[in-house]
């Protein structure tokens, strides 16, 4: 690895670290020439890029901030932690990840986000799932009765159902 500071390939590692959940190295270095530190990352290049096909048939290179942009809009005010809202977005993604090759409809991807959201918070789900199906009002009342009828088992604390 070259030296930030001297730019020489002379290094040796001082520690080593597994970060994001296994998924990065961090490693320490320390420059033979110069003595300065300096920290590196190893990350798994990803080798395959989903496209998404969108409902007007367009394709876009699949980005997962749009997930996540999705998914904090949706959760809005809720009480939902942050790290809950950035596993649902990884899971989906690797989901993706591994059932598909080159594409995956955007439909798809918004079905899995509201089936994740569902389980987490009943709210943020009809939220999303108002702005994903674009409800009209008739069918967001069905919705809600469909989840308030199952009954107190899937409430959440203080939200629409009481």
């Amino acid at each position: 690895m070259m030296c930030p500071f001297c730019n020489i390939d002379d290094d040796k590692v001082i520690d080593s670290r597994s970060t994001e959940a296994g998924k990065v190295v961090r490693r320490r270095r320390q420059c033979m020439r110069c003595n300065k530190r300096f920290t590196t990352y190893e990350r798994v290049e990803q080798t395959k890029r989903l496209v998404v096909v969108k409902r007007d048939g367009t394709r876009v290179p699949f980005d997962p901030q749009n997930i996540l942009k999705g998914v904090h809009a949706a959760c809005g005010k809720r009480p939902i932690p942050e790290d809950a809202k950035l596993r649902l977005a990884e899971e989906v993604e690797d989901e993706l990840g591994r059932e598909f090759d080159r594409e995956v409809a955007s439909s798809v991807i918004g079905q899995r986000v509201m089936h994740k959201l569902r389980a987490i918070d009943r709210v943020a789900y009809i939220r999303f799932a108002s702005e994903y199906f674009q409800f009209e009002l008739g069918e967001l009342r069905e919705e809600v009765e469909e989840l308030h009828n199952r009954g107190p088992e899937v409430r959440d604390q203080g939200d629409l159902f009481r």
